[in-house]
This record gives structure tokens, sequence and C-alpha cells, in this order.
């Protein structure tokens, strides 16, 4: 057994304390561990950094020698030792959905930041005893007992230990209900007033709609847990019976946008128990938390979780037509302004995510897994569609892969998935897989033809932003300066020598000033002065340039957009009524 006690003295400081205790040592020497990632977030996370103070004991309280042996590694000496004591503690001050957490209100646990373990014993049983105030209650997705006024929380094993995050606090709000049998949760931490009703409505919906859509669910019950912070946020991390999603501000969380993002995130969430935690790459079966786990198939277990957590939601009615648009149209849209697209290809992205996947990195370098990914995920859901005459889709797809991989406890490779799909669509997937999956074809004859199936048309048009369509540069206000954030390849900006980062100090001699809004005042003069020559002041790395451009008008960046064909034919009313749902059927 396999024991981790949680308790802490002055909240403020964020510190949590933490003892590690294994029973039974047998070997003259053990290694322990920290994770150095957390599943659903695909790079390195260097926990250990949080660790400020840390000992080993053995059951007498002895000290032990030992040593360092990496960056999250440490070798004890352990002769005569029967049960081994760690204690250490873990400064937990970023608040986030993958996080730990510590303040006066709560205690904010995500195992696989935090817990110790021993590599040759990951598959004991383990308890996380927590010392709380007798007010506080636990949401988690864990099992927990209470003994001698302390809650327990239960895990088979330290891969389920690392995939049940918990928060501890006495301003918890909960809810409950029950689909197609199975206790749905919600628990909510922060600051908001929730229509419990109106949730329930629209998560009753998708929730029944997934369950039907993969038939079998890896879960007995199943926890949304909710931070919801004072300032905008919008994350989320999956879990196998539970997600943990931060969101803010509260006091619009029912409103509007925020609520529709609300609900995207979390049937995007809620899909990725299959579509990841079990439905897994075979190189992350198991996960090897010490290292990276690289993989190619980001397009599939976020691309295809991202096409689904908005797509499930205007199939199973929550979303209008126009939501859904929206939200699809944004991806588009993303995709179209990232030149990265021509450079790498989307399973290559994948596998760099171990290297810059969440920060911009540098200029047109890569691809985006959710973003490319839902476009190939929408291309693929219509290529089966189309070529057997929407006897089947990537649903089916899925459903196999939960078959064949997830309940077999194995993990599916790059040529696994490319066989199932040719496999329902009865015919090769090869063109697409080779030049658009793994290589950097335009997607744009594909994104008509998929639309085209359905009654749509992929639409464009020059943006309303005069200096993006006619210069080629986007901006943005930063630090109160107007800076150059994206330049179109080859357009007049770029040839003109403008790149990003560079401010933008003035147009025509008229000086940009922060006080009368950096961004809009720059966008509102480039439109005054449309019909004659551009000259720009331009700081460039503490160097003052004068640039002069000719606009181009339309030439540069544009809006793309989705949008519904003026008349649709018999046969696309018929493929869109099945692709959406209208029909009220269930694929098999």
């Amino acid at each position: 057994m396999i024991k981790y006690l949680f308790s802490y003295q002055a909240p403020h400081n964020h510190y949590i304390d933490i003892e590690f205790v294994a029973d039974n040592v047998v070997l003259e020497e053990v290694i322990v561990k920290l994770p150095a990632w957390r599943p659903g977030r695909y790079e390195l996370g260097n926990f250990a950094k949080n660790i400020q103070k840390w000992a080993a004991f053995d059951e007498k309280g002895n000290l032990l020698k030992y040593e360092k042996i990496n960056k999250d590694s440490w070798r004890i000496h352990t002769i005569g030792v029967n049960q081994l004591h760690v204690k250490y503690n873990y400064f937990a001050a970023d608040i986030n959905a993958g996080s730990t957490y510590l303040d006066e209100t709560q205690l904010y646990v995500n195992p696989v930041n935090c817990c110790l373990f021993i590599p040759d014993r990951i598959a004991e049983a383990c308890e996380m005893e927590l010392e709380l105030p007798t007010s506080y209650k636990v949401a988690t997705g864990a099992a927990q007992r209470v003994q001698d006024e302390k809650i327990i929380l239960l895990a088979d094993n330290f891969h389920t230990l690392a995939d049940s995050p918990f928060i501890a606090s006495n301003s918890l709000q909960h809810h409950s209900f029950f689909c197609d049998k199975i206790n749905f949760n919600f628990w909510f931490q922060g600051e908001c007033c929730i229509d419990w009703q109106k949730l329930s409505t629209d998560f009753k919906k998708f929730c029944s709609y997934q369950l039907a859509t993969m038939q079998q669910a890896p879960f007995g019950e199943y926890h949304f847990i909710f931070q919801i912070l004072p300032y905008k946020i919008y994350h989320g991390v999956e879990h196998t019976n539970s997600t943990v999603i931060a969101l803010g501000p509260g006091c619009n969380l029912m409103k509007a946008r925020l609520y529709e993002d609300l609900l995207g995130v979390s049937c995007h969430e809620l899909f990725h128990a299959w579509n990841i935690k079990t439905i897994r790459p075979i190189e992350m079966y198991p996960y090897h938390y010490e290292k990276e786990n690289y993989s190619k198939l980001g397009y599939v277990y976020e691309g295809v979780t991202t096409y689904y957590g908005d797509y499930l939601l205007y199939r199973s009615g929550v979303f209008t037509e126009e939501q859904y648009l929206t939200t699809f149209n944004e991806r588009i849209q993303k995709h179209y302004d990232n030149f990265g697209r021509l450079n790498l290809s989307v399973s290559d992205s994948s596998f760099d995510t171990w290297l810059d996947g969440y920060v911009g990195g540098v200029p047109n370098r890569k691809t985006s897994i959710y973003d490319e990914g839902c476009l190939l995920a929408f291309i693929t859901d219509i290529f089966i569609r189309k070529n057997s005459k929407n006897a089947y889709s990537l649903d089916d797809v899925m459903v196999f892969l939960n078959n064949e991989f997830a309940l077999k406890k194995k993990g599916y490779s790059e040529m696994d998935y490319l066989h199932i799909v040719e496999h329902y669509a009865n015919t090769s997937f090869e063109e697409i897989f080779n030049n658009y999956i793994n290589g950097t074809s335009d997607y744009t004859s594909l994104l008509n033809e998929s639309m085209d199936f359905i009654g749509y048309e992929l639409t464009q048009s020059p943006t309303y932003k005069f200096h993006e369509h006619a210069l080629g540069i986007k901006v943005g206000d930063i630090n109160g300066t107007c800076r150059v954030i994206a330049v179109y390849p080859l357009s007049v900006a770029d040839i003109g020598g403008i790149a990003i980062n560079d401010e933008i100090i003035a147009i025509n001699q008229i000086q940009l000033k922060p006080e009368v809004g950096v961004v809009t005042n720059f966008s509102d003069w480039c439109t005054y002065f449309a019909d004659q020559k551009i000259i720009l002041t331009i700081s460039s790395n503490m160097k003052i340039k004068i640039i002069q451009l000719i606009p181009k008008v339309g030439n540069f960046y544009k809006t793309f957009k989705m949008e519904k064909q003026k008349s649709l034919s018999v046969i696309q009313q018929k493929n869109v009524a099945v692709w959406s749902g209208a029909d009220h059927q269930t694929l098999k």
C-alpha cells in the first residue's frame, strides 16, 4: 500500500505539506520519482521545481541517506527499512484546470503534479489522507471514505491516483442529475450564480447523446468540477470519470458567450473520457510520467475531440446551427491565419507539442492539433459518410477504437486509424492521410468538397480591417503600444520590412497615442489613408525605421466561413439531415 498524507499550516503561503509512505520495503535502495508532465498537456511541466523541502525517514523517524539523481528522481538508501516515509512540501500558487493550488478558501490538488511514485510499485493501491477543516467537502471522482474525521481518497493504482483531482472547500456548490442511469455531478468553486435547471437540461442532452454515440461508458459516475474565477480564463483538463474546468469571470457565467464556452468545454472534456483517457495511442499505453510521450496522433486525440465538442452540442440540440457555425468558423479562420500549416504537418506538430506546442514559437513554423485536427476530423467524417452513402461515419471509427482497443486494454497506431477509416469508407484514405495529415497540402479543395456534400460552402472575403487585407499585418495593444502580432507572407508589409513585434509609432506622421485606444486608432487612420501611400514609423529592436507601403486592397488576410448554400438538392438535404442529427437518428 502507498499512502499520501496532505496537510498545511499557513495556506496564504501556498505550501502544501505532503508525506509519502510506502510499506513493505524490501530493497536496499529505492528510487522515487515525481511526474515530469501531466496527461492532457503534452509538454514537460517539471513539477519538481515547486518542491522546497524534501527528506526521507524510516518508520522510527530516523533520517535516511539519499541523493537526487536527476531533476525529479531521488535514490534513497533503505537497508533495514520496512516502511519508507518521505516528507516534502509543494508550492501551490497557480490556479487553472491542471494545476495544484492552496489558499484560505480551498485545497485543490491534481495528484499528478505533486505525488511521488516508485516506478516498480506503480500498480499498487494508493490512499490520499486529507487533513482538512471539518466544514470542508471534497469534489472528486475518486472513491472516498471517512476515518477518524479525516477524508481518505482511494485509488487502485498510481495511474488512477494521478487521474483523480480534487477540490476541498467549505464553499463548494453541488448539484447532480441522472442520465441513462449514470450519476453526473456538478461542483462549482468560486463566486457565481447558477441556473441549475438550465444547466441540467442542456447537460442531459449532450451527455445522453455522447453515451448513445459511444454505446458504453468508461465510468460509473462522472464529475464536472469547475474552478470559477473572477477574471477571464478558459481551460479544461480531462480525466476518466471527471474533468476540471477553469472559467471566468464568474459574474458572466450564465450569460451568452461564456455560457456557450462552458457548454463547449464541458462537452469536449466529457468526450475525452473516451478519446485519450481510454482510447489511447500506443505510445501512451501506459502513460510514462517521467519522460516525453511522443505521438503523431494529436489530430485524433485532440482534433477529433475538438470537432465533437461542438458538433455533438449541435447534434443533440443544445446548440443551434448558428451557434455551431460560429465555433466551427473560428477553427477555419485560425487555420487560414496560421501559415505554419504550409511548413509543418499536423502529425509532426503533434510530435512537437513536447518542443513548443503551447507557446507561439517562431513565426509560421507549426500548426495546431486542435484547429487543423478539428478540420481534418470534419473532412474524415464527411469522407466516410460520402463513400458509405451515409451508412457509417466517424462515430463508427471511435466506437471501433473503443471496443477493439480501449476495452481490450491496448493502444492504437497511426496505421490502425488509417485502416479503420478505410474499413468504414470502403475506399482508400491514403491521399488525405499522406498529403493532408502527414503533409502540408492546402485544405481548401477538401473543405469545399466536404461542405458541398451537406449543402454548405467555404466563402472568403477581405477582413473588415484595412491594415489586414491591404497591408498584410495584424496588430495588438501590448502594454500600451501598437505591436505587430502577425505578418502575411510576401504581403506589402512583409516585403516592406515589417516584422512581428515591431512597434508602430506613427502613421503618415500622425503619432499613435495609447490614451486614445492604440489599435482602434491605428485601424481608423489606415482606413483614412486608404487611397494613398502609407508611411509608418516603426521601432524595431530599438531602431527607428520609416517604411513606405502602397496598399493592395483585398489581397491578404481574408475572412473564411462555412455558410449554407442558397439552394440544396434533395440529396444534400438528406445528407445534412443525417449529419446534423435533424433526422433524429443515431448512426451505428
